[in-house]
């Protein structure tokens, strides 16, 4: 078998879809991007394709140290990804051939059915309580919420007291069972975040999620000796090499790698093994589309050290898009009480609507992040 061609499909809301065919007729689909450089992603991958059109799409492992280390410059968000969503169109590929899923090329399920969270919002606050009951009325136990607007190296302290009022709001309306989550998104810088982080202790939150950027991670030793509360981190890191000195550091408690970052399937499967031996829970990042979600689901059945599983259906971002219009059976994506039946058709178990992206893929979308600003004009990280 051989790779024959791939496409690529820049769809809305802000995501870019992989599609890579071969000569004996079996297509697998990837989602390769990073957040407002859809574009640069998607050079990136057509760079690749010199190598990888005429090869057999079995060979993952070779595949994928061919393109991590043959260039002398590697790693970072862009060829990550890149690599991120061909290998995941490559397993898709590889599941249809031996008419298994993923996970069954990887191990085996070692799960019955997973638990998932979805987001409330929370930065630009509106009513995050009502918005919780409304998730816990769907069926959802556990919900992440944004903590924080933009916020300075050394900030007012109301703005910690307005986060710590929206969480009472939500623990007073869902219940001391129903999980929360806190994502300072690196907004908050260390000074800040160690006072954030003591304050939210008593909510008995889930975890809180990049209390600093993940360059500044060095200062999650004092943040973890300001607080019991689970830390979480790990999205904007991009491959076992950066998430090593983390591990060893010892001040983390659950991983967020993303699969369509942090070099698809075959290279977080790695990264959370690292993890289990550190004794560190893996939940993995995934505000993205319906096929990164499929890669995440698969390695999340083999993984015992995952333990919930972001997805984006209804995020905030999804204006123009969301995971159910790009798939022939939503229905795979049916959440009961708070988790997902383990999906059990061939390759990453996702049947894409071709029709609806090709027609998505000529509006295409021009996404990218909001610019935030502190009251005295200094760029706020957002």
């Amino acid at each position: 078998m051989k790779i024959t061609k791939m496409t690529l499909y820049k769809a809305p809301p802000r995501w870019l879809f992989l599609k890579m065919e071969t000569d004996e007729g079996i297509t697998g689909w990837g989602e390769p991007v990073i957040e407002g450089r859809a574009d640069t992603v998607a050079a990136a991958v057509n760079e690749f394709k010199e190598y990888l059109i005429g090869k057999d799409p079995m060979r993952i492992e070779d595949h994928w140290q061919a393109m991590y280390r043959t260039g002398f410059y590697r790693g970072g968000p862009v060829l990550m990804s890149a690599i991120a969503g061909i290998d995941e169109a490559l397993w898709d590929i590889k599941g249809k051939f031996y008419k298994a899923p993923v996970y069954d090329l990887l191990g085996g399920a070692c799960r019955d059915k997973l638990r998932v969270y979805c987001w409330i919002g929370g930065d630009r606050p509106d009513d995050v309580a009502k918005a919780a009951k409304e998730k816990k009325a769907q069926g959802y136990d556990a919900v992440k919420m944004n903590g924080t607007e933009e916020m300075h190296y050394i900030d007012k302290f109301s703005k910690i007291d307005a986060v710590c009022a929206r969480v009472a709001a939500i623990r007073d309306a869902c219940g001391k069972d129903f999980d929360i989550a806190v994502d300072f998104h690196g907004r908050v810088h260390k000074t800040m975040a160690k006072a954030l982080a003591r304050e939210l202790d008593k909510f008995h939150l889930m975890f809180i999620e990049e209390p600093v950027l993940s360059q500044n991670n060095e200062a999650l030793r004092e943040i973890a000796n300001n607080t019991s509360t689970p830390i979480a981190t790990g999205e904007r890191m991009f491959s076992r090499w950066e998430f090593k000195n983390l591990l060893e550091a010892g001040y983390v408690d659950i991983i967020q790698p993303d699969l369509s970052h942090a070099g698809g399937i075959s290279e977080v499967k790695k990264i959370a093994a690292m993890a289990e031996a550190y004794d560190v829970a893996v939940a993995p990042h995934c505000p993205l589309g319906p096929i990164a979600l499929g890669a995440c689901i698969q390695l999340d059945t083999c993984t015992p050290n995952v333990f919930i599983q972001e997805q984006s259906l209804g995020i905030h971002y999804n204006k123009g898009g969301d995971l159910f219009d790009y798939l022939k059976d939503p229905s795979i994506y049916k959440y009961k009480n708070g988790f997902l039946d383990i999906m059990t058709a061939p390759g990453l178990g996702v049947e894409i609507n071709e029709e609806f992206v090709k027609e998505a893929a000529k509006k295409g979308h021009n996404w990218h992040n909001p610019v935030w600003r502190n009251d005295d004009g200094t760029i706020a990280e957002w």
